[in-house]
This record gives structure tokens, sequence and C-alpha cells, in this order.
């Protein structure tokens, strides 16, 4: 079963986070606590979104996703932050029922765009999002400032 993630679903969510970071081979990058993701997604100034798989009752599997826009197609888009299964749920097609049901909610609400990024040797991956027609972005390079860069060019502000 596919559903908006609930206030006590924020603890599996985490973890499932945590495992993805794991697989990434960057576990120690991961800074999420349960109180920052309960305030992104169901907080005063909530921006997030998470959909989740259950598999009896355990959350096995989760979307977490917020909406960006684009000037060139002038409409807003949905943009995957991360999509995760575990391991041992995996080839039961959640993946893909979360990708779907994210695609329904873009072209429901009119939305332009669903997309996402995925690590260059994620073969995995790559192949499967190939099959649903996915198309990679090769042109783009994607830029990041963070932690003491991101103060430096934010004037020192903390």
């Amino acid at each position: 079963m596919i559903r908006y993630a609930a206030p006590g679903d924020v603890p599996a969510i985490v973890g499932l986070v945590r495992e993805l970071a794991a697989y990434e081979k960057a576990p120690e990058q991961v800074e999420l606590t349960d109180e920052l993701l309960h305030a992104a997604l169901f907080g005063e100034h909530a921006a997030a979104y998470c959909h989740v798989v259950e598999d009896g009752s355990l959350v096995v599997g989760m979307a977490l996703w917020f909406v960006n826009f684009s000037t060139w197609v002038g409409r807003y888009g949905i943009y995957l932050e991360d999509l995760y299964v575990k391991p041992e749920y995996r080839r039961n097609g959640y993946g893909r029922a979360l990708l779907e049901t994210l695609a329904r909610t873009a072209v429901e609400r009119g939305y332009g765009r669903l997309e996402w990024a995925v690590l260059d040797w994620n073969s995995p991956a790559i192949d499967f999002y190939k099959t649903l027609g996915a198309t990679p972005q090769d042109e783009w390079t994607v830029y990041r400032v963070t932690g003491d860069a991101l103060t430096a060019l934010g004037g020192g502000a903390s």
C-alpha cells in the first residue's frame, strides 16, 4: 500500500534515508534527525512531502519529494529527492508504484515535470529508470554550496 507519510512514520523514514546513504557510500553525510524531518514534512513551514510503501504494517520504502518550478515550462514540477525500497522488498513493484504515484500527482496538478538525480555508478537504478521512459539530462552538471562555503557566500550569517 502506498500512502502519504504520517507523523508516526518519521522514525522509519529516517531509517530508510540512513540505509540509502549507506548504499550510496556516504552514511557519515546524513545529518537528518527525526525532529528535522518532522518539521520538514509536518511543521509550520513544511515544504517537503513523502509517500511510503507499507508491506503489512512495516514501512519498507519511500519517495521524499518537493515542488519546484520551471521557468522554461512555466509550471511547477516534482523533484524527487530520495527514492528507496529496502533490498529484501525490491522486485515487488514498489519502486515503480511510488514513481507512478508521483507521476499521477504531477499530472493531476498540472505539473510539467518529474525529475531526480542518480549517481553515475548506480546502474541498477539507471536501468530501472530507463524502463519507465526516463531520460538522462547529460548536458547539466549539479553544483552545490554547503557548510563553510554556504556561510561565507551568505555573508557570514548563521
